[in-house]
């Protein structure tokens, strides 16, 4: 029997932090797959992976889309949570079903409803209903805020010893977007996840004064933890750069963390993986270098 080598499966975003992880798993199991980049210049890692197969494209040209999508059965969908990515996504996942694509494997988020206060959860929604009104075979992933989301405080926590967000001491059941990546292996890569829907978590979850605690076991020194207004924290990422939808949405998300919304913890990384997923000590001793 022979094995094709063309790849079927297409990887978006994947530069990004679960986008990369993804394709480092798909070549560490030896399966070829396409990776969709804006500017392969960015890209050279990704280029030396085993079965790596890169197209320039960008989702704001069709064109290009329809190219990367040729013999293309199975995509996972992801963009960065702009003001446009709902209609960027939703303009994909028609190209995809007019370009014989079978099945789409969508990085959502924990908590995704159509009423949500939170524009991303909102955003997400509605993709993901615009993906089951095409008729494709769909996953969902929602995952729960990402700990390697930390590593955008790195620098306050190496310099000042501490980190801020407006979570107030609500439990968070906090992801590891390596984890992430292992549940879209699966999704992408074996049957039975067909139309399915994934809450993603950690096996635990904390809150901001025991993310705090366990900084400060792993780097031998105290880091505080700040509970800062919601002025003061969009006062911050607009300084920092963060568009103004962003920024805002940022803040509907972390108020949503503080309402106690994202504290279930669900088993779905051990059921799709057969493995425990990581707890946050374990993401802060494997990404220690970055905090010292």
């Amino acid at each position: 029997m022979t094995h094709t080598t063309q790849p079927t499966i297409l990887v978006t975003g994947a530069t990004g932090s679960i986008g990369y992880e993804l394709a480092k798993q798909l070549a560490d199991h030896h399966i070829p797959f396409r990776a969709l980049v804006r500017n392969p210049d960015n890209a050279k890692t990704l280029k030396e992976l085993k079965g790596a197969e890169l197209v320039t494209g960008d989702f704001e040209n069709k064109q290009s889309i329809v190219k990367a999508l040729k013999g293309i059965e199975q995509v996972f969908l992801v963009t960065n949570s702009s003001e446009e990515a709902e209609s960027l996504q939703c303009s994909f996942v028609d190209l995809a079903a007019k370009n014989g694509v079978k099945h789409i494997v969508k990085l959502s988020q924990f908590a995704a409803d159509l009423n949500s206060p939170v524009r991303f959860l909102r955003y997400h929604a509605v993709v993901e209903q615009k993906i089951k009104e095409t008729g494709l075979q769909y996953t969902f992933l929602r995952p729960n805020l990402f700990m390697q989301g930390l590593l955008g405080f790195a620098d306050p926590i190496k310099y000042q010893q501490q980190f801020f967000a407006t979570a107030g001491d609500a439990k968070i059941s906090l992801v590891d977007t390596r984890d992430i990546a292992a549940v879209a292996l699966k999704a992408l890569t074996t049957t039975d996840h067909e139309n399915r829907i994934y809450d993603i978590t950690g096996p635990e979850a904390i809150n901001h004064q025991e993310i705090a605690g366990m900084l400060s076991q792993v780097l031998k020194k105290e880091i505080k933890y700040i509970n800062v207004s919601d002025e003061d924290m969009q006062n911050t990422l607009s300084n920092v750069g963060f568009p103004a939808w962003q920024a805002a949405g940022l803040i509907e998300d972390y108020a949503h963390y503080a309402r106690g919304e994202a504290a279930a913890v669900s088993n779905v990384v051990k059921e799709v993986t057969s493995k425990t997923p990581r707890k946050f000590i374990d993401f802060v001793k494997d990404y220690k270098t970055a905090f010292e």
